[in-house]
């Protein structure tokens, strides 16, 4: 019989039930125990689900607080001596780690792999002491096992732990694999000693262009751990892992999974030669997207496979179910021919339980369910959405000095200060401001019909008013209307943009209680009307200083939704970013003089083999370019960008020509800044000041000392003054306490410049 199992399931719960455990505990509303026992019913019914479904093993260990890379952290015992933890990591000391303490910043954040979920980054150097931390994972074990389950136990594996880990100045991450690999061993002898029979190690880095050390850790590692008793299933996803098949074909492993959705070649490259006693495991349902599995087409693919191993081939989803929504049934409101193209992660557990039935059975005993399937993606193809002339007509028509602004950076620069006036060193923010419980309730009274729509724009007017004033009285330079009226970044566009569908309950996990609702899109993407436009110029009309036009760009609108499969991502981004286009040159026409097009998520979507970036860095670039470059000289363009590591596709950043970038510096205590300095980034620069992703408010010492790093390497005329990122998630006392001290030090900073400048003046001047 075929094995159907997951690499791992949504943790948030149906209902979110994780995130507002979490931010009660946060708040000192529920203790330790109350968070613990939310958990615990959570991971009870999910892997009941998975029971019910028809899975031959429920998945234990995908569970987390915060991210499933910290939580290994914590059960290796490798929290960084800086924290001065006496003793293993608990919950506090974990979550100390993860959101920052009065006298320490957080780990940093950092995007996993090319997808829009966040993993706190390990710190590792020579002092680094790991152990076994036995409150972490073996009391989830003895959960299930309680409760009658066969489990197979996942985690992430060293080799990809070391590899994600930040590494002191001079520090040789592999050389920690040895005491890494003690931990492991010592776990899976535990494992093996309740009984485990399967435990998954996760090793997506094989995807990467892996430096040849890493290549031979590979062996040195599995050939120590298999030795430790359980069966290791090693997990690979998010590409292809051909290249290291004759290496992975003589591990002595129980089994290797293999990600058939982002990269189906590769299956026969281990189909020819594949060991005769190990496990073959085929993801061929898509973890990462929402779309319904073409089963016919899957099952034509898998039944050449399935004569080859018989019973030694599993099916799984491609990586974890972690990325998509938890469950369609939810979903009463979206459009139900849509809603009968698309499958979320319960959905994609009974997708695996009919493909395991039909290759056991014969396809003739789920024909009914084929049938519906084939109907479902026929009705897809034909849709009317699907393909709109005027729209593709419009991308065929664009010409090349639609693709570039009109005259280069110094020239729009003094335009632009002749219209703006700004100081030096001018303060601005990243774009959102808290949303705040009156704004949540107005959107929730307006969703449900309490209020009118004439009601809720009162509201919402109201909530710019305050932000306007609060920025007024900080003593910013350039505003921003706060976004109160948005749901999401990236939402809120697909609610007024055709093409796209928006869910009730599509939410996913970002970090920690951060969660996303992506909207869908399902068929080519245009503009109906403006979308910004009422709310900016309604804010700019409240003040003299400049308001920023605040946009979230085609590459993150394409990364940060459920994208439609049946089209060329390059295609898409072309269609948002004339969308787009038109928002900016409506922006422009209504006077607002500064806009902003976030590409967060610009880094997120290279490519894992460098092979492929320079294909991909081309499309995304001239997408942003074609939203970007229709203003005048003096309208000023910004974009934001935020974790990520910039230094290796710098050419590409300054290729999109912003007026402005402003990027996450703060918790790299501003390192990322000495690539664009080496670089020579020709544009201005706006590094963050403080870490927005915790609670704690800096001193004005520390951001003193962050833009002094700064001015060490930019000068001050190129400079802004901000934070890292948008303030949606922090409260307005956090909020108005961080920028005073920000705005504080940008003053204090430029009367020191204005002196020094005045005394070399002095010193040059003719005696």
């Amino acid at each position: 019989m075929t094995t159907a199992h997951i690499l791992g399931f949504p943790r948030i719960g149906a209902q979110r039930e994780l995130k507002f455990a979490l931010e009660a505990h946060w708040k000192g509303a529920l203790d330790a125990d109350g968070l613990h026992e939310v958990a615990r019913q959570l991971r009870a019914r999910h892997w009941q689900q998975q029971r019910d479904a028809g899975l031959d093993f429920v998945t234990v260990g995908d569970f987390a607080f915060y991210d499933h890379v910290h939580t290994v952290t914590a059960l290796v015992g490798a929290a960084p001596l800086r924290f001065g933890f006496d003793g293993p990591v608990g919950l506090a000391e974990y979550f100390a780690m993860a959101r920052g303490t009065a006298d320490q910043p957080a780990l940093a954040l950092k995007k996993w792999f090319d997808t829009n979920y966040h993993y706190l980054v390990p710190e590792i150097g020579a002092d680094t002491r790991f152990a076994l931390n036995r409150d972490w994972l073996l009391p989830e074990v003895r959960e299930a096992l309680a409760l009658g389950h066969r489990v197979k136990v996942a985690l992430t594996g060293p080799l990809t732990w070391l590899w994600l880990a930040h590494a002191d100045a001079g520090f040789d991450k592999l050389s920690s694999l040895s005491l890494l690999l003690n931990v492991y061993w010592a776990l899976l002898a535990e494992l093996k000693n309740l009984g485990i029979e399967w435990v998954q190690l996760d090793e997506p880095i094989l995807a990467l262009d892996l430096p040849e050390p890493w290549v031979r850790a590979l062996e040195t590692a599995y050939r120590e751990l298999s030795a430790a008793g359980p069966r290791l299933l090693l997990a690979t996803y998010f590409g292809s892992v051909a290249e290291h098949a004759a290496r992975l074909k003589s591990l002595p492993i129980a089994g290797l999974h293999l990600d058939l959705v982002r990269a189906p070649a590769q299956l026969d490259a281990f189909l020819d030669g594949w060991p005769d006693e190990r496990v073959l495991s085929a993801g061929v349902i898509d973890g990462r997207n929402i779309w319904r599995t073409d089963l016919a087409a899957t099952l034509g693919r898998l039944h050449g496979a399935h004569r080859a191993l018989g019973e030694r081939l599993w099916l799984a989803a491609s990586c974890s179910l972690l990325h998509v929504p938890h469950d369609l049934s939810q979903e009463t409101r979206l459009d139900p021919r849509i809603r009968r193209w698309i499958a979320f992660a319960q959905q994609k557990l009974e997708e695996l339980a009919l493909l395991k039935r039909a290759l056991d059975e014969g396809e003739s005993a789920v024909w009914r369910a084929l049938h519906d399937a084939a109907i479902a993606l026929e009705e897809r193809r034909s849709a009317p959405s699907t393909c709109i002339e005027p729209v593709r007509a419009h991308m065929r028509t664009l010409t090349a000095a639609q693709e570039r602004r009109a005259s280069p950076f110094p020239q729009r620069r003094a335009a632009q200060q002749t219209r703006l006036q700004l100081p030096l060193l001018p303060t601005t923010t990243i774009g959102s401001f808290p949303q705040t419980p009156e704004i949540r309730a107005a959107r929730a009274a307006f969703k449900a019909g309490r209020i009118d729509q004439a009601a809720y724009d009162a509201a919402m007017r109201a909530e710019i008013r305050h932000a306007i004033a609060q920025q007024e009285a900080l003593g910013l330079d350039v505003l921003v209307h706060g976004e109160a009226e948005r749901n999401d970044m990236v939402e809120y566009f697909g609610e007024q943009l055709a093409g796209f569908a928006v869910t009730e309950h599509g939410w996913v996990q970002s970090y920690g209680s951060r969660c996303v609702k992506p909207p869908l899109i399902h068929g080519d993407v245009f503009r109906p009307a403006p979308m910004t436009v009422e709310w900016t110029r309604y804010a700019q009309s409240l003040t003299a200083k400049p308001v920023k036009g605040m946009l979230t760009g085609p590459l993150t609108m394409l990364m940060w939704s459920f994208v439609r499969d049946d089209l060329p991502r390059r295609d898409v981004a072309l269609q948002l970013a004339l969308a787009l286009r038109d928002e900016v040159l409506d922006l422009e026409t209504a006077g607002i003089a500064v806009i902003q097009i976030d590409e967060p998520a610009l880094r997120e979507g290279l490519p894992l083999q460098k092979a492929d970036w320079p294909d991909y860095l081309g499309w995304a670039v001239r997408a942003f370019r074609i939203a970007a470059s229709g203003v005048r000289d003096d309208t000023q363009i910004h974009t934001h960008m935020c974790y990520s590591e910039f230094a290796d596709i710098l050419p590409a950043i300054a290729d999109l020509d912003a007026d402005v970038i402003t990027i996450e510096t703060a918790r790299s205590h501003m390192k990322l800044l000495d690539a664009f300095a080496e670089f020579r980034y020709p544009n201005d620069i706006g590094p963050g000041l403080y870490d927005i992703h915790s609670p704690r408010v800096p001193a004005q010492a520390e951001m003193q000392r962050l833009l002094d790093r700064a001015l060490a390497v930019f000068p001050g005329e190129r400079l802004w003054v901000n934070p890292d990122c948008g303030l949606k998630t922090r409260n307005w006392p956090e909020v108005a306490a961080a920028l005073r001290t920000m705005v504080a030090v940008a003053h204090a900073t430029r009367t020191q410049l204005a002196s020094a400048a005045c005394l070399q003046r002095s010193a040059e001047a003719p005696a």
